[in-house]
């Protein structure tokens, strides 16, 4: 799967979650909690089902250091399957 190909499922699942919101201006250095909107509650939904999503595990102690839709992005990245 390629990076725009992620972007746009994390995209997906925000929009999914928070139908209000136009997640068409989301960049990769879009900040979710302030850009967004997006409590802490929220995130851990939107990260719980992109975890579902994409088959990955994305360890708690991680979840802090994740801030932008890029760095959401890598964590992803990082834990798919090399084809």
């Amino acid at each position: 799967m390629t990076r725009p190909e992620i972007i746009a499922q994390i995209k997906t699942v925000i929009s999914d979650c928070f139908p209000d919101m136009d997640v068409s201006a989301l960049e990769e250095d879009s900040v979710i909690n302030t850009d967004t909107a997006i409590d802490s509650m929220g995130f851990v939904l939107v990260i719980c089902k992109l975890e579902a999503m994409f088959d990955v595990r994305i360890p708690e102690r991680q979840w802090q250091k994740l801030s932008t839709l890029g760095d959401v992005a890598d964590a992803i990245q990082k834990r798919l399957p090399k084809a």
